[in-house]
């Protein structure tokens, strides 16, 4: 009974925060969609794609947060993304605002809930996944990071001047004289001991993985996938601006790998809670890295036989390129089933010696006419491949053995 009402409570709490910062972005959205800004203002805040992009990170963090504050309720991992989510979009809606010569000064005070936000995924990091500190010697960096999110806003609430803003803006509720340098000089520490913690706390993954139980360390790997996409998205906006040059063009694919990478580090929280088909990471991993070695080896293919044959042989460049296409589509197979072949061996092992027994199995079954050795040789590969609690082979017309 008393479940059941906790539960009930933290539905209606977690989706009551998701519903306000649905309607905040709703309500920015609407807005930008009824009354354009004017073409030089909507270049500086970015075009339709970085709108959709922010509405797609706003919606992973608020939607994972209040799923698992919903499912979880015991667990501040999602009370935490809800709160991020909400941060998020405060912080977009006061992006809006800034245009708008009433509400300019509010729109630049509300850029502190970036910061905040963020802030509160240090948590999310350093209390993942079971919602607890991975022992009483990280106390330390959770109150340094508390105290580092509390003076952030602190000091952008009481600044004589609003410190997000680019250019000097009064802050109607800032407080001069020696207090007023007191929190100007607390925006710069705060933001430096939350990039410390944030460090802490990434390093503390690497602690707890080392302590971590099995299902804990496919738990881990989850948000250590998603993390890893980020560095490749990062990676590739810099070579993206290289590519397609300085302009919108650049800015908007660059927000898009950026924004859409960081969107899944709530969705890999959230399976990693839930345990939602939790040890697919394993597969997942190996297939990320197989068809990026595989496309690597194939662009590689495709620019040596583009160059091979307009430069040395001199052949006309659509028939070379189309030489080159066919070529690289016919490597396509092989050269995938080889690499994955390898990448199973190093990153997916479980799979890899699964797959090596039941061979193994096959080979033997061929010459095995006796039943009771094919029982035995059976339970023993399943034992084996699977690691079950107990295994049970029955055969018709025989007791269960």
């Amino acid at each position: 009974m008393r479940e059941g009402m906790v539960t009930r409570a933290a539905f209606w709490r977690a989706w009551s925060v998701w519903t306000v910062t649905m309607a905040i972005t709703a309500t920015a959205i609407s807005y930008d969609a009824l009354h354009p800004l004017p073409a030089r203002l909507a270049s500086q805040s970015g075009g339709g794609l970085d709108m959709v992009v922010g509405l797609t990170f706003i919606v992973a963090f608020a939607t994972v947060g209040a799923l698992l504050a919903w499912k979880r309720p015991g667990n501040p991992i999602g009370w935490l993304l809800s709160g991020s989510g909400l941060a998020y979009a405060l912080g977009g809606f006061g992006q809006l605002m800034i245009h708008f010569p009433r509400t300019t000064t509010l729109g630049h005070w509300l850029g502190w809930t970036w910061l905040f936000g963020l802030g509160l995924c240090v948590f999310v990091v350093l209390l993942f996944p079971a919602g607890s500190l991975p022992s009483r010697r990280w106390r330390p960096v959770a109150w340094a990071a508390g105290a580092g999110v509390a003076g952030w806003v602190l000091s952008n609430a009481f600044a004589p001047t609003i410190i997000t803003a680019d250019s000097p803006v009064p802050n109607p509720v800032g407080v001069t004289g020696a207090a007023g340098k007191i929190f100007t000089a607390m925006a710069g520490a705060s933001t430096a001991l939350i990039a410390a913690t944030a460090l802490a706390a990434v390093l503390s993954l690497v602690f707890r993985y080392r302590r971590a139980q099995a299902a804990e360390r496919a738990q881990l790997r989850w948000l250590v996938y998603a993390g890893a996409l980020i560095v490749v998205a990062f990676l590739a906006e810099t070579l993206a601006e290289k590519v397609v040059g300085p302009g919108a063009a650049a800015t908007s694919l660059q927000n898009a790998m950026g924004s859409g990478a960081a969107a899944l580090i709530p969705v890999a929280i959230g399976i990693a809670v839930l345990r939602y088909r939790l040890y697919d990471i394993d597969r997942i991993i190996s297939r990320t890295v197989a068809y990026a070695i595989v496309t690597g080896l194939l662009v590689g293919v495709y620019a040596g036989l583009v160059l091979l044959a307009t430069r040395l042989l001199r052949v006309h460049t659509p028939v070379a390129v189309a030489a080159a296409t066919l070529a690289a589509a016919a490597l396509f197979t092989p050269v995938r089933r080889r690499v994955q072949r390898r990448v199973d061996r190093r990153f997916n092992r479980a799979r890899y010696d699964a797959d090596q027994i039941a061979t193994a199995f096959a080979a033997r079954l061929k010459d095995t006419v006796d039943l009771g050795s094919v029982r035995d040789d059976l339970a023993g590969i399943v034992s084996r491949a699977l690691e079950p609690a107990h295994v049970s082979v029955w055969i018709s017309g025989q007791r269960r053995s």
